[in-house]
Parts: C-alpha cells; structure tokens; sequence
C-alpha cells in the first residue's frame, strides 16, 4: 500500500492514470449493494405494511365488540341480547370493511340483571390474503372483549341470563 507521500511522487504525466485506475477499482459497488439491500427493504416495507393490517383488523373487532355488547345491554332478556349482539357485530364488521372469513360471537348473560353488566366476545378470522407475497399467513384469528352496563332501573323479563 501506498503512502500519501509515495502517491504525490508520482510523475505529473502518470498522475491522470493513477487517480483514474483508483477511481476504477469503486465502479459498479453501488449497483451490487442496491441489488442486494432492495429485496430486504421491499419486505421490511411489506412486513410493516401487514403489522399495520393486523392491528386495523384488531381495532376494527374490538369496535365490533364494544357494538355487541352495546346492542345485548339494550334487549330484555338473555336469549334476545345473544341475538342482538351477533347481528350488531356482524353488521358492524360488514360496515367497516373487513373481511371475515368465519365470525364468532359469544355473548356472557351470567350477570344479565339490573346493576350487572352483559359481556360480548367476537373471534374475526380476517383475510390477509394480499399479505402472502411477504411470506405472512393468509388469515388471521382476531379476538376482542367488551362489557356492557346494565341499568340499576330497569325491567328485565323473567328467565333473562339463560
């Protein structure tokens, strides 16, 4: 290896090919670095872009939930708010755009009296599908709790919570 000073001594009519022979010896670093990182930021970029659609899909169900149990606090008896609250959290995932391959909607009327509280679990197995180019499974099981109130005073028919 050379010195600075051993570079200086070159002679002036040699200088030129010196510095372009250096020059040289760098050419075509930068293409072969850009093939090798552009792959790993591609899936650097779709790996964020499927955490983001995970945690879309998991706000949208938990939004679900909260409607569920929401919709069941509203009805008089156990066996109605079941009912009210698997339509209000399917509705409410079809009006918010996500795609479910299978919902499940189970809703706890253990406490279903006045002063008690009404309790909806949605399981939404989302549809990722578009994510597989980053090497991510097509579906994804999402499950979100939410309790409801229900009011102190309120008439609640006989047999409600079975």
């Amino acid at each position: 290896m050379r010195t600075l000073r051993q570079k200086w001594n070159v002679p002036q009519r040699d200088r030129a090919r010196h510095y372009r022979q250096e020059r040289d010896r760098d050419r075509g670093e930068a293409a072969v670095e850009i093939v090798i990182l552009t792959p790993l930021f591609i899936v650097l970029l779709l790996l964020v872009v499927a955490l983001g659609r995970y945690s879309h899909a998991h706000q949208l169900t938990e939004q679900a939930a909260g409607a569920a149990a929401r919709a069941a606090s509203l009805t008089t008896g156990g066996s109605a708010a079941t009912t009210a609250a698997d339509r209000a959290a399917r509705d409410t995932l079809t009006g918010l755009g996500l795609t479910c391959t299978h919902v499940t909607v189970a809703v706890d009327t253990a406490a279903f009296r006045p002063g008690g509280q009404v309790t909806a679990t949605v399981s939404c197995t989302a549809d990722l599908s578009a994510m597989m180019l980053a090497g991510l499974p097509g579906t994804a099981t999402v499950t979100a709790t939410a309790a409801a109130p229900l009011e102190t005073y309120r008439d609640i028919t006989a047999g409600a919570g079975t």
